[in-house]
């Protein structure tokens, strides 16, 4: 018999929650046999979008969590006193092993602080980061970190890198991951105190294939499989190329109906462009993994619709499939765990 994939979903996180957290849901389930989804959330609410659908109900569960954390409420006390939100529930459900990961388009600090304080870091882990894949002229590359670690230091970008290349290997097959540290020039001299200190640390490691400095403007071009920065610069990296994107295609729609000429043309190049356009859609690449946890803990955007929420419950498969967190476990769990 198939061994199922257990994956619990906020269905109250997000700014089109439940119904497009239930719409992914049912569409995961619907592409694959090997799912089961467990949705988590105010129960009346959940079912009555659930009735507007047909599916297995032998994929999906309903597991009533009465309390809601709102993105704008202090994450610590959040988690503290919201001991059935949706969140909350999710993470116990990991940490108890009754799901093999948790997707949530909620609240941003919730998630990370519950990830470490629930789910608790793998021994040797010194900050988990947060990894989305992003689109490239190569295919994707991996930023990390995006939001979770502000104020990191050199050894905790280290563990990116290594981390980040376990997950390039392993999920998307990148054969010796090329590894990058974002900077300000290509001279190895170059960048903030935390860059140089840094840069040393992962010329030296054997455990990587680094390539040196990448500079903003190279990263859409595929320069590098993997991205290392502290999550200050990662965030304001991903949310300039999500503007960009959403722009350039606004841009591009608007040009191409401004005469009768353009619309022709627009015709012709549709089947193309459109393939092109997908490529750059951060929908189609689901959510990003808090990596380093003692199980797998994904952020969506909040907002995300059915089809990120289908993506990043497919992304969990693969995850659970080649044990990435026992590959991080035996690459830095030697390491003493920062206290």
């Amino acid at each position: 018999m198939q061994e199922m994939i257990r994956v619990a979903v906020d269905a109250m996180g997000g700014d089109y929650a439940p119904a497009e957290m239930v719409k992914g849901a049912i569409n995961a389930v619907t592409l694959r046999q090997d799912i089961k989804v467990y949705l988590i959330g105010r129960q009346d609410a959940v079912k009555k979008e659930l009735e507007k659908h047909s599916y297995n109900g032998k994929q999906i569960e309903v597991i009533h969590a009465e309390e809601v954390i709102e993105t704008a409420e202090p994450p610590v006390m959040a988690i503290r006193k919201k001991k059935q939100s949706s969140i909350v529930v999710g993470l116990n459900m990991v940490k108890e092993k009754k799901a093999d990961a948790f997707v949530s388009a909620g609240s941003s600090g919730a998630i990370l602080v519950g990830g470490q304080v629930i789910v608790g870091r793998i021994k040797g882990v010194e900050r988990p980061p947060l990894a989305p894949l992003i689109p490239t002229e190569q295919g994707v590359s991996l930023l990390i970190d995006c939001g979770a670690n502000v104020d990191a230091r050199a050894s905790h970008l280290v563990q990116f890198a290594k981390m980040g290349s376990i997950y390039m290997e392993n999920v998307l097959g990148v054969k010796k991951p090329k590894v990058a540290i974002v900077n300000i020039g290509a001279e190895e001299e170059k960048g903030n105190a935390l860059v140089k200190e840094t840069f040393p640390l992962l010329k030296n490691c054997p455990d990587i294939n680094f390539t040196g400095s990448i500079e903003a403007r190279e990263i859409p071009h595929g320069e590098a499989d993997v991205i290392v920065c502290e999550a200050f610069t990662g965030n304001v990296i991903l949310k300039l190329y999500e503007g960009l994107s959403g722009t350039l295609v606004s841009v591009i729609k608007r040009g191409m109906l401004a005469s009768l000429r353009s619309k022709i043309g627009a015709l012709l190049v549709k089947p193309s462009l459109k393939k092109t356009l997908k490529a750059f859609d951060a929908t189609e690449y689901g959510g990003a993994p808090l990596l380093g946890l003692n199980g797998l803990v994904v952020k969506t955007h909040g907002s995300a619709k059915a089809k990120e929420v289908t993506n990043s419950i497919i992304q969990c498969v693969t995850f659970s499939e080649q044990e990435i967190n026992e590959k991080i476990r035996k690459n830095i769990g030697t390491s003493p765990m920062e206290e």
